[in-house]
């Protein structure tokens, strides 16, 4: 089984934005991160908003990040979303686009294949977008994210005093 460009893309999306500390991203910066084109992301990314698994912020300083409930998301169900055909082989198809096949009365291949299929979606299903992005640091380095540090509360000391 092949996944389309579109949901690969889609699960990138997601895993770049599972890795940002904070702050918001933008289309340009994850096209950046992984070399895809940034045309081909907007259209992704606009469906991601419309399922509501990416908030998007709107104006100058706007951008993108994952909403709160996505890193919970299993990648069987945004497999599920993004992908538009999981018919293997033409006796899967709708009706409408269904093939004949001479064997189909006795064709126990189209079992087979079927239980395949499930198997593998049913592993998909095994996994979210939350665990694949963990540990992120490595992941965000390979990315170029650049993460933010927290600032930290320093003692003042006054001049002159010892420890």
């Amino acid at each position: 089984m092949r996944l389309t460009d579109y949901t690969d893309y889609s699960l990138r999306v997601l895993l770049y934005l599972s890795v940002r500390p904070s702050g918001l991203s933008t289309i340009q910066e994850i096209s950046d991160a992984y070399g895809i084109s940034k045309n081909h992301l907007m259209k992704i990314v606009q469906q991601l908003g419309e399922l509501c698994w990416v908030e998007t912020v709107r104006g100058r300083n706007g951008g993108l990040r994952l909403a709160e409930h996505s890193a919970a998301l299993t990648i069987g169900d945004i497999v599920r979303k993004t992908e538009s055909d999981f018919a293997l082989v033409g006796c899967f198809a709708d009706a409408g686009e269904h093939r004949g096949c001479v064997i189909e009365s006795q064709c126990r291949l189209r079992g087979v294949l079927a239980a395949a299929r499930n198997a593998f979606l049913a592993e998909l299903d095994k996994h979210t977008v939350g665990e694949l992005a963990h540990p992120a640091g490595e992941l965000a380095r390979l990315l170029g994210i650049i993460p933010i540090m927290p600032m930290q509360a320093y003692a003042l000391v006054p001049s002159g005093a010892t420890n």
